[in-house]
């Protein structure tokens, strides 16, 4: 059986779920709030890609319970081939719409006025259909290898495979490779080379908004190569040993921490998104201010209720401090 250690495994699960599922939650507010007012297709794929994302934080827990439990399955066995699809599922949808945004980007600063013309909202609603369509269909694979030969232990949850299920099962993991991994990487890196090409020579366009979308598309690809090349390498070199490979679990932790790193790719990309989390924390700070103005008076009531002398220099001095911090 493959072993995660603990504290490395629940320390990447914690720290993606805390970070990952506020921001991402924020992310699907304003892109609902967008497309409810007016849809365009890159805020289609974004909302979509968000989905896909929260989708996997709320079935990260049952892998804390499975890494704290000592990678054993205490829970009912119908949850494991579910948790583990939706798990996965989520990892490689992740990556066709990281791709799918790479695309738009790049026909929309290659051929404007092209693209302007054919742009529809609908075409986005389709590519995210088959997105989900096509990432469901292939990692069906995660229900069916449980119930092959029907010696796997319930007591592990998608480990211990006997050779009639690896005999499957690694063929496909290569196939999930090629087309869910290799081929988006592809795409994806040709668009945004392409795309930072053509945004390089245009000097017409503000160079603080140009190195912005520049840094955004080098941020995506290298989010897209360390946080899915690990463990998609792992399937290739699973079928050259023919087993899986003994750091597949750790492999599989980049691509579980790219769910608190897509709201980087969000906040650069849209700026509903700047906009949004720019009132969030107006918001805070606003109210921060407001609870250390109300603690102040508390504190300067109570000190003008002490002995004459020192009530009034403490209080003095909270005056003192509270004009200092307005000015």
């Amino acid at each position: 059986m493959q072993q995660c250690h603990t504290w490395l495994c629940l320390s990447v699960y914690i720290i993606t779920f805390v970070l990952g599922f506020p921001a991402n939650v924020l992310a699907f507010y304003t892109f609902c709030k967008k497309v409810r007012h007016k849809p365009t297709p890159i805020d289609i794929l974004l909302l979509n890609l968000t989905i896909s994302d929260l989708l996997f934080l709320l079935f990260l827990p049952f892998k804390m319970q499975e890494v704290s439990n000592n990678m054993r399955w205490n829970m009912p066995y119908v949850l494991c081939p579910l948790s583990g699809f939706v798990f996965y599922m989520t990892i490689y949808n992740s990556t066709f719409f990281l791709t799918a945004v790479s695309v738009e980007r790049y026909l929309g600063v290659a051929f404007p006025i092209q693209h302007t013309l054919k742009r529809r909202p609908v075409y986005a609603v389709a590519a995210s259909v088959f997105s989900w369509f096509f990432c469901f269909i292939h990692l069906s694979i995660v229900f069916i290898i449980p119930f092959i030969g029907m010696e796997e232990s319930r007591e592990v949850c998608y480990e211990n495979f006997t050779q009639a299920q690896l005999d499957i099962l690694l063929p496909v993991r290569l196939e999930l490779c090629v087309v869910l991994f290799f081929i988006p990487f592809l795409i994806c890196s040709y668009c945004y080379i392409n795309f930072i090409r053509v945004l390089s020579r245009l000097q017409h366009i503000d160079r603080r908004r140009r190195l912005r979308a520049i840094g955004m598309a080098l941020g995506t690809l290298v989010v897209f190569a360390v946080c899915f090349g690990p463990y998609n390498i792992s399937h290739i070199v699973g079928i050259i040993q023919w087993k899986s490979p003994h750091w597949r679990d750790k492999a599989l932790l980049c691509s579980t921490f790219n769910a608190c790193l897509d709201p980087l790719i969000f906040y650069f990309s849209s700026s509903a998104v700047r906009g949004t989390v720019g009132n969030v924390m107006e918001q805070f700070k606003s109210r921060l201010q407001r609870c250390m103005s109300c603690h102040i008076r508390l504190s300067v009531q109570y000190e003008l209720q002490l002995p004459s002398g020192r009530g009034l220099a403490l209080c003095f001095q909270q005056h003192v401090f509270l004009f200092v911090k307005l000015s």
